[in-house]
């Protein structure tokens, strides 16, 4: 039987026992949870035993064993086409850190109604109470029959990494792991609409990075792919740089492909003259190392909630301030790229997501806000409903052309 997931609210204040609700009762955002935000809804009736004839036995014994003689069948006479499972082991939960599957699960409910809402697709959280890499992939490999992709969530770096490579490897269908890639797209989106702005190329930019985690080492590879001019990543130790000998295998790797200037020591230092900063780690940049970047620079202090710079400050000295709010023009939120991603994707069945696919999402999304670019506008709203569509026929017509579209 074919089914969809559904936004759910409960609108009482009592438990089941009659008693007092504690938390509902001064806030919002427990009442809203009350009973999850989700339920599965079926897309067809059950009035009587001729609907149910037809959706289960003896009608649904057709449609199987059709499916065993011809596998491809199951896209057409499923949901799974139209599904993605939102995995996570609960260990870098927005700002929260490790707190946990149980824990995770009102995040990955959420991040299922907006793969509704903003794209379209029906989406179902899982959380693992696991935490190793291999236990990850195994887990998710013997589940992915029920799946048209992957959505791999609030992972722990560098774990996050290897996860998501094991399962791209060894599924046929998307796995995508959005603390990455979805952060990546949005940022080149905004940053493109940024150069276009001020008369330049992203090939004439010099970006630092700030954080090497999931988010930052994806930022740096889609920037490279972009064709910047050059893109430094710091950590916690400093510049991420080839001589250093305390990096790990993710960040020696990192170092082999960014940093053609040689810069060394501190995010301060690198900052000097340069033109972009993206902020992905929730330190704090001093205010004096913002104002020696060039004139007319970009600040993308993206750390939620409290930016890497404030926004009072960066507009001191940057000509545009984007940041990870909603409270603040310009906001780098990954709901402007994930559900057209996955959407575009899954219309075309396509085997995995491709680097040319993410770019053509942000150029798609850059788009969108076309010629009416200014300094509080780079970047367009969730809300803007010509969003979904671009990045999903963008999405869709790069896979095509790059190989990996199966209709």
């Amino acid at each position: 039987m074919a089914a969809e997931i559904v936004n759910s609210r409960s609108d009482g204040n009592t438990d089941q026992d009659g008693g007092a609700e504690p938390h509902d009762s001064f806030d919002p955002a427990f009442a809203l949870h009350r009973g999850g935000k989700m339920a599965v809804q079926a897309t067809v009736p059950v009035r009587d035993k001729d609907d149910l004839s037809l959706a289960y036995t003896p009608g649904v014994a057709r449609v199987c064993t059709a499916i065993a003689e011809q596998p491809e069948l199951v896209h057409d006479y499923t949901w799974k086409s139209s599904v993605v499972a939102v995995v996570t082991d609960g260990t870098a939960v927005l700002g929260l850190g490790d707190i946990g599957p149980e824990a995770s699960l009102p995040v990955m409910e959420g991040k299922a109604i907006l793969f509704k809402q903003f794209g379209g697709v029906d989406a179902v959280p899982i959380a693992l109470d696991c935490t190793g890499v291999d236990e990850i992939v195994e887990t998710v490999a013997r589940l992915a029959p029920s799946f048209g992709g992957v959505n791999l969530e609030d992972i722990s770096a560098p774990r996050c990494f290897e996860i998501e490579r094991k399962l791209q490897e060894r599924l046929d269908i998307p796995v995508f792991h959005d603390d990455q890639h979805g952060t990546a797209v949005v940022t080149l989106a905004a940053l493109r609409n940024a150069a276009k702005l001020t008369g330049r190329s992203v090939g004439e930019l010099r970006a630092v990075i700030s954080g090497a985690g999931a988010a930052g080492v994806a930022i740096a590879k889609m920037l490279i792919e972009a064709g910047i001019g050059d893109v430094a990543v710091a950590d916690r130790k400093g510049v991420v740089s080839a001589d250093r000998d305390d990096l790990t295998p993710v960040k020696r790797e990192l170092a082999g492909f960014t940093n053609k200037a040689g810069l060394t020591g501190s995010l301060e230092r690198a900052l000097e003259g340069a033109d972009v900063f993206i902020g992905v780690s929730g330190g704090t940049v001093p205010e004096e190392a913002v104002a020696s970047m060039a004139e007319g620079a970009f600040v993308f202090a993206m750390a939620n909630p409290n930016p890497e710079v404030h926004p009072d400050v960066a507009h001191k000295y940057a000509s545009v301030v984007a940041t990870g709010r909603s409270d603040f023009p310009n906001q780098i939120n990954n709901v402007l790229a994930f559900p057209g991603i996955f959407a575009g994707a899954l219309q075309v069945r396509a085997s995995r997501i491709t680097e040319g696919m993410k770019i053509a999402a942000a150029e798609a999304l850059a788009a969108v806000v076309g010629d009416d670019v200014r300094a509080d506008y780079v970047i367009p709203s969730p809300f803007d409903e010509r969003v979904a569509p671009a990045v999903t026929a963008a999405v869709a017509a790069a896979a095509r052309a790059e190989g990996v579209a199966r209709r």
